[in-house]
């Protein structure tokens, strides 16, 4: 796995770190590129869903009965030779459709509260001038007009002159009598001027009296086309009430506006009017009006058909003051504008666009979110990490692969909504579209890499963002849009609601689709720039919320990443950090050092205390020619649930040369991972520290990264990309350039048997797990990294495969002079590839020394084993006893026994006489003499470190 260039053992540079990891993500992006198609036919079902039912309505609008009519005015015989048509003659219904040249004369109408909620008498309106409420049993009560000025004496000349006392009514002119009275109407207005409800309704017209007289109701004709039709009218008493200030009448309209947001009006007062400063030389009025009559569109046509004859009553009521009750001002008829003909139209994909089109662009943030916690879960970033990948890349790359992905999910929203013909697109201008959806998805992005440090579970975040997803669109099409809609809530709010992405992103879409519905309905263009300026607009600031939140949002989530980052996490003043003076990276022995830290004192073994010795000169004369020294090393767990703290690693102190391969035997649970997760940075000592290639763990781990290798106990692995992927990001993280990296991939395949048969192209998801373990070896090998780290790196494999894996660690530490940490239970594995090895007890290093050296020192006797029947085993004692009178039975079992005899009292020779000897008088079924094993120190020293930990 040589690589044969020089580069490899120089830390990559930025863009090739950024290199390494767009290609890896864009070869991830191929595997799934199915999963990508999926994503995009979500935006193409919806905008498809939305054109289907587009359709289905303009077919609708479509039908005979809602275009313009005509009619055949001349026939001979079956055939029309004259037809006219136009609204004039065919069905009033089709008036939204029609053309409309000369529009009908309507006389001007007041807009009167209905006699059953006039204002009376209330606890809302106690006054003594207020009629009693008896009048609504027989409907009687009047309609009620509320007076103020500064002067009231020419106030009320003037109330008076407004409300006549008397009913003149020129039969052969109905309609230009109803225009020189003053006549009102309970019906609500329509959407269209063409139309004057009051004239065809059940609902009765109202002339306006003083006072009421006998049977003052009749009917007069009311002609409409070519049909004419009777209209009940009847007498209302106009009911003139003075207040001494406007705040009065503002007071008692408001009162008897309504009583809850269900009610209609209840005590209603028809209008109001403060005269101010006028007088005979100066004419000044505000008029208060009732504005909720509003249809189903909430258009509001009563500022254009019955405001204006309120107007009017005034100013005659004021030159009947000036010239005398004979001078009138005489408001003959209102009119709507001619119209051509204009086809239904109804745009549902605006109607619906901002629910549907929320749901789409949220979309993409389950997908980014999921994305980033899937690496988090599976501890790839920290994978990435460990050998060599920095922040700077990560961030940068992943940021913009995202941002990638999503302008290309837009693009293709936007265009097919384009290309099929929605208003929501085509009508409002394309660079405000851009601008808000780029803005929107990079504080998407932002918020999933914020929120993707408080995830550690990819189902849990895939549920939670899911919940956000529908749960934003539901509230901001239910909730969110009545209080936009709602003209009297506190605008104030609405921004305060809008801080919430969900919201921001609803109100701008809601904006777009009312601008493209009312644009297409008018027949006018939808959104422009300019029209961001007006007061009603919400876009602007969308725009600026989202923007802000975006800068905001992407500053804290990078804040974050650093202070959580697993195993590196950073002061939270990480950021002051850069404005004080780094100290040098190199060995050291500050006299401060251990102070606070907690050094235990215990009775160690020769060779530990050799070794400790050995890491003290160390620190005091540094050397390049040790690869690792770790110096008093020391991880506590804190207790929790009543249990007391976990010491984990008590004091290590181990100094490894390079091309050393040092073996940590110990029982489950004896601290080695602990250990090994300090040394690549996954968790923070305690205290004392370590120093890789002359860089500390505490401080420098970004640096040490460059030059590490790791393979962990778990295989770290992207199940979509192949061997031969895998080796090439991790080769370019390692600076491999080239042809260099080429050889170095083909010779890291061979040498771990995945190059033959296409295994390396094939993906590490179909791998077994043999394979899987093979390429992590691989993995942290390629590159010449100068550290290793290798946890129980041949579990799973079988017995060729592992004799492989061996030669090839052989070559790694004797080629590269590679330092090796390599865990194991294996004890065969640790006398063929470690050099030296350490037995880790309870978090202590109990010894330390090469295969033959721990033999010698703990084991110091033979182990002989006979099998004899039962009755024999007296026999075989006393056998043993004549050649080791020390001798030391440690098994026993249905005639098998094993006994422990001191090296310096025996003479194999003698041993093997013995029991030629024996084996004529004893029925020996089999027996043996054998040396100690490492396994034999094993558990000898673990044994005796748990006893002295038992008795302390």
């Amino acid at each position: 796995m040589a690589n044969g260039n020089n580069t490899a053992n120089e830390p990559a540079s930025f863009l090739t770190q950024a290199n390494a990891l767009l290609r890896k993500n864009l070869t991830f992006q191929k595997r799934n590129r199915k999963t990508t198609v999926r994503l995009l036919m979500y935006p193409f079902a919806l905008c498809m869903l939305l054109f289907l039912l587009q359709k289905l309505v303009d077919k609708e609008l479509d039908k005979a009965e809602n275009k313009c009519g005509c009619v055949c005015r001349k026939k001979e015989g079956d055939t029309c030779v004259e037809e006219v048509c136009g609204i004039q003659y065919s069905d009033l219904d089709q008036v939204g459709a029609c053309a409309i040249p000369k529009p009908p004369e309507w006389p001007p109408l007041l807009q009167l509260p209905a006699p059953q909620y006039r204002a009376v008498r209330t606890d809302l309106l106690p006054l003594s001038d207020f009629p009693n409420p008896s009048c609504r049993t027989n409907g009687s009560c009047p309609v009620t007009m509320l007076f103020t000025g500064t002067n009231r004496t020419f106030g009320q000349i003037l109330s008076a002159n407004m409300i006549p006392s008397t009913l003149s009514i020129n039969n052969s002119d109905i309609m230009g009598s109803l225009a020189t009275n003053v006549f009102g109407t309970e019906s609500e207005p329509e959407y269209t001027n063409f139309l004057e409800p009051a004239f065809f309704s059940d609902l009765p017209i109202y002339y306006l009296r003083s006072q009421c007289p006998q049977n003052a109701t009749f009917s007069i004709p009311v002609q409409m086309l070519t049909t004419s039709t009777p209209q009940e009218v009847r007498c209302a008493t106009g009911l003139r009430l003075w207040r001494n200030s406007s705040s009065e009448v503002n007071d008692e309209l408001y009162k008897g506006y309504r009583r809850s947001n269900i009610e209609r009006q209840i005590d209603e007062i028809a209008a109001g009017y403060d005269f101010l400063n006028s007088n005979g030389n100066r004419y000044n009025v505000s008029i208060w009006y009732n504005s909720t009559y509003k249809n189903d569109s909430g258009f509001n046509p009563i500022a254009l058909m019955r405001i204006p004859r309120s107007v009017n009553l005034v100013s005659n009521a004021y030159l009947q003051f000036l010239l005398g009750t004979g001078t009138k001002m005489l408001f003959e008829f209102v009119k709507g504008m001619p119209q051509p003909e204009t086809p239904f139209k109804f745009d549902l994909a605006s109607l619906l666009g901002g629910l549907f089109f929320t749901l789409v662009i949220l979309q993409l943030f389950p997908v980014v979110l999921t994305s980033l916690v899937y690496e988090k879960q599976q501890k790839l970033r920290i994978m990435m990490r460990m050998h060599g990948l920095d922040d700077g890349p990560y961030w940068m790359i992943s940021y913009g692969y995202f941002l990638a992905l999503s302008i290309v999910y837009m693009l293709c929203f936007v265009i097919f909504g384009s290309v099929i013909g929605l208003k929501f697109f085509t009508t409002n201008d394309y660079s405000i579209q851009f601008v808000f959806y780029f803005i929107y998805i990079n504080l998407q992005i932002s918020l999933a890499f914020l929120l993707a440090s408080m995830f550690s579970n990819v189902k849990t975040a895939t549920v939670i963002a899911y919940i956000g997803v529908f749960g934003t669109g539901l509230l901001g099409g239910f909730l969110f849009q009545f209080f936009v809609q709602d003209t009297s809530f506190p605008r104030g709010w609405i921004i305060v609601m809008e801080l919430y992405p969900g919201f921001s992103l609803y109100r701008g879409l809601y904006e777009l689709s009312q601008a493209s519905f009312s644009g297409d309905a008018l027949g006018t263009h939808g959104m422009r720039w300019g029209d961001l300026s007006g007061s009603t607009n919400g876009m602007r600031e969308v725009l600026i919320i989202i923007f802000v939140e975006w800068i905001l949002v992407l500053c804290f989530a990078y804040y974050i990443d650093q202070v959580l980052s697993s195993g590196r996490g950073k002061s939270p003043l990480f950021f002051l950090k850069g404005f004080q003076k780094k100290p040098p990276s190199s060995f050291r022995k500050p006299s401060l050092q251990r102070q606070g830290s907690k050094v235990f004192v215990q009775i160690e073994k020769p060779d530990v205390n050799q070794e400790r010795e050995k890491v003290e000169q160390l620190l005091l004369e540094p050397t390049m020619n040790h690869a690792i020294v770790c110096d008093n090393l020391i991880k506590v767990y804190p207790g929790r649930d009543g249990n007391p703290e976990k010491y984990a690693v008590r004091g290590l102190s181990l100094a490894l040369p390079q091309g050393e391969c040092f073996g940590m035997l110990g029982p489950n649970g004896a601290g080695k991972t602990s250990f090994i997760n300090m040394m690549i940075g996954l968790t923070k000592p305690t205290s004392g520290t370590a120093f890789v290639q002359g860089l500390d763990i505490k401080t420098d781990m970004d640096g040490i990264y460059t030059s590490m290798g790791v393979c962990p106990q778990h295989d770290l692995l992207w199940e979509t990309l192949t061997g031969r992927e895998h080796l090439l990001f991790y080769g370019r993280l390692k600076n491999l350039k080239g042809s260099a990296l080429t050889q170095a991939v083909e010779e890291s395949l061979k040498s771990v048997n995945l190059f033959h048969g296409g295994v390396g192209d094939k993906q590490a998801g179909k791998y077994s797990g043999g394979m899987k373990r093979r390429l992590s070896v691989a993995i942290s090998l390629i590159g010449d990294p100068r550290v290793v780290y290798m946890d129980e790196p041949s579990s799973g494999l079988d017995p060729a495969s592992r004799n492989n894996l061996w030669n090839v660690v052989k070559r790694a530490k004797q080629d590269r002079a590679t330092a090796i940490i390599l865990t194991t239970h294996s004890m065969e594995e640790a006398e063929v590839l470690c050099d030296r090895l350490g037995i880790f007890v309870d978090g202590s290093l109990q010894c330390i020394g090469n295969s033959k050296e721990l033999k010698a020192r703990y084991g110091g006797t033979y182990v002989f084993t006979m099998t004899t029947s039962m009755d024999h085993e007296k026999d075989v004692e006393n056998l043993v006893q004549q050649f080791s009178p020390n001798a030391n039975k440690i098994y026993h079992i249905s005639g098998t026994q094993k006994f422990e005899l001191p090296k310096n009292e025996v003479r194999i020779a003698n041993v093997f006489r013995a029991v030629e000897t024996a084996r004529r008088s004893l029925p020996v079924s089999a027996w043996g003499l054998a040396d100690t094993t490492l396994e034999d120190v094993f558990i000898k020293v673990a044994r005796g470190a748990q006893a002295f930990e038992t008795l302390s």
